[in-house]
């Protein structure tokens, strides 16, 4: 009996001491439920970091595979610190300079929301620090763009400026409440989970700054091997199992939209990956390994603007149409002859364009009838493409301009390409006096 009495006394205890730590200052209630979902979110984009740190390394020379790793990690270092002091603050604050970007004091340094409950239920933490996730893995993507050439010291001044000037406005004017592409047309320019802001941005600027660097030394006479597939098939891996929360997550609840973009995101990732390999079948005779994880890239790309408006069926046509257009794209630069190390724009560029405008045939009859309904009339696919085009046309030139002033202006103060030595010998003992493989000879 006292050991019924003494159990019936604990959960008492913890049930209490539940209910008080769901409620929160100021009569706000944490739904706990969205909460834990928002916690495990902002952990899979964060594990998306690592996955495309290893997806990148296992694609250059062995001699660059630490420095193009590292591309990855010191990018969760540098756009950490920064989205803590101003990130934040210039991407979701009130407009300021007409609307350029945002701003609120509470949000700088984080300093004014250490009891803020959001609307969602979620402590405003949790917010902040899933969105941040997001402004460290777009610089990283431009990396890809410029892997076994850039100046490392260089790089990191390229990612803070980029983040400040580029990232920040195009977040804002999306994202933000009072943001102007938010508030276009009807229900503002689609943009679920990072199309525009993301992956147009990063791969308009990864391919502006690959111009300007000029092609790897023998990029045009020799042939530039992968150095560990292997690596790069468990980067894939990662980044599409750290994509639920990149998409689901950008929900910001734990109910039926969640539902809704996670299940678009794996159609559209399998989707992507088969079409791919099924393309190299007719074209090369071979299905490859690199072929399957670039569909799944394409697939997931394109999806992430679309993943909250869109069926499963529209999924799948999103992850076909742009892996086709993805492998064109890719051709062409090879018949061109730009060196985007990676495909950064090939796939994520192009990827996210394809999605951000093709996704208004896609969209689900009920998010059409409220459109309608907040403009007080009819609301059709040709009005949401309207909108859906001008946001991408803003986002390449926007990110295209700005990129180019940035590396112009770094490069006259900071040689932003490596030397004819350093990129020789290697960025990992150039920069990093290390060798990813205890080899030798690493080429």
């Amino acid at each position: 009996m006292r050991k019924r009495l003494k159990r019936i006394l604990l959960m008492t205890t913890f049930l209490f001491a539940g209910i008080t730590a769901v409620n929160a200052s100021d009569g706000a209630v944490i739904d706990s439920g969205a909460t834990a979902w928002m916690l495990t979110s902002t952990a899979l984009v964060l594990l998306m970091i690592p996955g495309l740190a290893m997806f990148y390394g296992g694609l250059v020379r062995s001699k660059n595979v630490m420095g193009t790793i590292m591309h990855s990690f010191v990018a969760m270092g540098i756009i950490s610190v920064l989205w803590v002091i101003i990130g934040y603050s210039m991407c979701f604050g009130s407009n300021v300079l007409g609307g350029w970007f945002g701003w609120n004091n509470d949000y700088f340094f984080l300093k004014g929301i250490d009891t803020s409950i959001m609307d969602a239920g979620i402590p405003e933490y949790v917010f902040s620090m899933f969105q941040g996730k997001f402004a460290i893995i777009t610089p990283a993507l431009i990396a890809g763009a410029l892997a076994e050439r850039i100046n490392f010291k260089a790089y990191c001044w390229f990612i803070a400026l980029w983040s400040i000037f580029v990232y920040n406005p195009l977040c804002h004017w999306v994202w933000a409440s009072d943001g102007f592409l938010f508030n276009l047309g009807a229900n503002g320019a689609i943009d679920f989970a990072g199309g525009t802001v993301v992956h147009i941005s990063a791969g308009v600027s990864g391919l502006v700054a690959a111009l300007f660097l000029g092609s790897r030394r023998g990029y045009s006479y020799q042939v530039i091997r992968p150095n560990n597939l292997v690596i790069t098939m468990l980067g894939a891996g990662l980044l599409w199992v750290g994509w639920f929360g990149f998409n689901a997550g950008s929900s910001i609840s734990s109910g039926l939209s969640t539902a809704q973009a996670l299940t678009a995101t794996q159609v559209a990732a399998a989707a992507g990956a088969l079409t791919w390999i099924l393309i190299e079948s007719f074209c090369q005779g071979k299905a490859t390994s690199l072929g399957f994880a670039s569909g799944i890239l394409a697939g997931l790309v394109a999806v992430t603007p679309a993943a909250g408006v869109v069926q499963p069926y529209g999924a799948l046509v999103l992850g076909v149409l742009s892996s086709v257009i993805c492998y064109m794209a890719i051709q062409l630069k090879n018949k061109l002859g730009y060196d985007d190390s990676l495909d950064a724009f090939g796939i994520h560029g192009v990827g996210g364009i394809t999605g951000a405008v093709f996704l208004s045939f896609f969209i689900r009859k009920s998010w059409m009838e409220e459109a309608a309904a907040a403009s007080g009339g009819s609301w059709t696919i040709w009005n949401q493409l309207g909108i859906q085009l001008l946001a991408v046309v803003i986002a390449i030139l926007f990110s295209a301009i700005v990129t180019y002033i940035i590396v112009f202006l770094l490069n006259k103060l900071i040689k932003f390409r490596a030397s004819d030595s350093e990129e020789m010998a290697g960025l990992d003992r150039s920069y990093h006096g290390e060798r990813g493989y205890g080899m030798l000879n690493p080429s």
